[in-house]
């Protein structure tokens, strides 16, 4: 059965005219898409505007269904949100704005995901919202038209589950070489303090890669290059442990000092480490707390079900 959380940010402002925060309604992905997709939410909004930023991630699929808004990206340049957009990997933390009673479908994508679903090098799209309508052709469209009836987050898996499945078995498969490559980035990602050798080592244990090699998988599959991804993984670990009560001393080793740990956590996440215990931000609590879903599934070791086009698409 599928998990079901609606993650809203610690609570609401005692002001009963205070507009009330965006919810967010998660399911974890099953069946045939677990390899590609970790997982689906809900992103609903009843206010006339919100603000909010989003840290860094790997690269989702999302649908608008209503609403409007925009992205600000690190370099300060924005981009409209699409009706149906595919958003890349960050380099950074950013800002957002929605307008307007808002919902928003997405979908969580693994490293393996953006390779299989969406097919193009991860780090030529970094810091930029692509048009899905370009990837899933018709049918995505249609297939917006249908959710925008709909109010349940298992209807829309319903509806979309499908036209990832079919883009599945258009886009050239995982090559064999490269799940080794992702699961030493994984059990690399995991350790306290990662170095760049251990990592070569690692992949070049499991498959004979070399460092040129490795660079470029870091780059087609997270859009970053080995060095980025060492940071983006210490930051993300120290935020999600901050953000859980951790203290400043619980989370400085693997950092030069504390304004060196403060400067990557704000980096990639838009938040210091006060602000981060103080905040209300939804997606930021949402996106912070390990067990209710890792935004960067590479950060711990989990299993992967590889078993691609010969495994069915379990149901609850």
């Amino acid at each position: 059965m599928r998990s079901n959380v609606n993650c809203r940010a610690r609570p609401d402002s005692d002001d009963p005219d205070a507009p009330s925060l965006p919810t967010i309604e998660l399911r974890h992905a099953t069946g045939r898409l677990l390899p590609h997709v970790e997982s689906y939410y809900l992103f609903r909004g009843d206010g006339p505007e919100y603000f909010g930023l989003e840290r860094v991630n790997l690269g989702q699929i999302r649908f608008l269904i209503r609403g409007e808004g925009e992205m600000t990206f690190p370099d300060g340049h924005r981009e409209a949100l699409k009706p149906i957009m595919v958003a890349g990997p960050g380099s950074a933390a950013a800002s957002y704005r929605i307008g307007g009673c808002f919902l928003c479908f997405g979908v969580v994508l693994r490293a393996i995901g953006w390779k299989a679903l969406i097919g193009i090098p991860a780090h030529k799209v970094t810091d930029h919202i692509m048009d899905g309508e370009r990837l899933f052709c018709d049918q995505a469209p249609q297939a917006l038209e249908r959710m925008r009836g709909m109010e349940s987050l298992d209807d829309m898996i319903a509806v979309i589950a499908p036209l990832l499945i079919m883009r599945q078995e258009e886009v050239n498969p995982v090559p064999p070489l490269h799940f080794p490559f992702l699961r030493a980035v994984r059990e690399w990602a995991a350790s306290e303090d990662p170095t760049i050798d251990a990592l070569y080592a690692a992949v070049g244990a499991g498959n004979g890669l070399g460092e040129r090699q490795v660079q470029r998988l870091c780059l087609e599959y997270f859009g970053g290059s080995p060095t980025t991804l060492k940071r983006k993984f210490r930051a993300i670990r120290a935020a999600m442990k901050l953000y859980q009560g951790a203290n400043l001393s619980e989370v400085l080793e693997p950092f030069a000092d504390q304004s060196h740990m403060i400067n990557e956590v704000r980096h990639f996440t838009g938040y210091t480490p006060t602000s981060l215990r103080g905040s209300n931000d939804p997606t930021l609590a949402f996106t912070l707390h390990n067990e209710t879903l890792h935004f960067l599934p590479e950060v711990l070791p989990e299993p992967v079900d590889l078993r691609g086009k010969g495994a069915h698409l379990q149901s609850d």
